[in-house]
């Protein structure tokens, strides 16, 4: 599905987390709520921290499928593939092949 920036965003995390699945990351108990859904922050086997999905981790403590919070930047107006969508992000694909994850609230479906 092709969408629309209405607004611009910019990437919070210079090296964000990656899990692979499997990977048993360390939880803090640190818990955030981004338009209406949980997250968690997370340490991965590799040191990188960051907020994760709460359905990324199962019962087991275990990521449950591979994992990137790699965000990516837009600007208002520029159009992009949504490749997927969870907790209030979207997965983007940008015109130079570049993906990451923008706030869907700054999208709209073209």
């Amino acid at each position: 599905m092709r969408v629309i920036a209405t607004k611009g965003w910019q990437a919070s995390y210079a090296d964000p987390i990656r899990l692979r699945a499997g990977e048993a990351p360390r939880l803090s108990g640190r818990e955030d709520i981004w338009d209406g859904h949980r997250w968690l922050w997370a340490v991965a086997e590799d040191g990188r921290e960051g907020w994760v999905p709460d359905t990324l981790v199962s019962p087991e403590g275990r990521a449950v499928r591979e994992y990137s919070a790699l965000e990516l930047g837009c600007a208002v107006g520029e159009e992009m593939e949504a490749v997927t969508e969870t907790h209030g992000w979207t997965l983007c694909r940008n015109a130079e092949g570049a993906e990451g994850w923008v706030p869907s609230r700054h999208l709209r479906a073209l």
